[in-house]
């Protein structure tokens, strides 16, 4: 099952890239390039999905509201 969430991917310090799921607390991956981490993010979104659905738990909605600003 194929679903839109909002990811966060930013480059750290070291020059790897991290993205973070902020709908599912604690779903976070990285990878080398940004490539490869929204490729590993999606998988880690669909584990963690699937462990919820797997343990009865409510899998909680995105976030459909957010905005990107600069502070």
């Amino acid at each position: 099952m194929t679903a839109m969430r909002q990811v966060l991917i930013y480059q750290d310090e070291e020059g790897g890239w991290c993205a973070e799921c902020p709908s599912l607390p604690g779903c976070i991956s990285e990878g080398d390039s940004r490539e490869d981490a929204i490729r590993n993010i999606k998988e880690a979104v669909e584990l963690y999905i699937d462990v919820l659905l797997e343990d009865g738990r409510p899998v909680p909605s995105d976030y459909r509201h957010a905005f990107l600003t600069a502070v």
